[in-house]
């Protein structure tokens, strides 16, 4: 009995340090990992190949970037599309560099993981 209370006790902290590794690996919501992969495909071709690749990929820039990092990198690099002068502090601000440079790395990552 007191050897079962001393192996919860050891496995706890493994079990919920695992716990919150899947919550990170999966906090992309389905809807944003399929537009992900129905995007690739569409860029890349419709097959089964691609659907594999482009599944890898998305799983892989998760394993990487967490979703709320992904969505405002993204967000940046739809504002820099536009014009004016608040679109501008986009283009320059070094937190938004940041981001964007995260999720670049986190694609070329998956590039090379996936597509190589």
């Amino acid at each position: 009995m007191r050897a079962l209370a001393i192996l919860a006790l050891i496995t706890l902290p493994i079990g919920a340090a695992a716990q919150d590794m899947a919550e990170r690996l999966n906090d992309y919501p389905t809807e944003a990992r399929a537009d992900y992969v129905f995007g690739c495909m569409a860029s890349n071709g419709t097959t089964q190949e691609m659907l594999r690749r482009c599944s890898c990929s998305i799983d892989v820039i998760a394993s990487i970037l967490p979703y709320e990092k992904h969505v405002q990198a993204e967000t940046v690099l739809s504002l820099r599309q536009g014009s004016g002068e608040r679109i501008s502090l986009f283009r320059s601000a070094a937190s938004s560099n940041t981001m964007v440079a995260d999720l670049r790395r986190a694609q070329a990552e998956a590039e090379i993981v996936c597509f190589n």
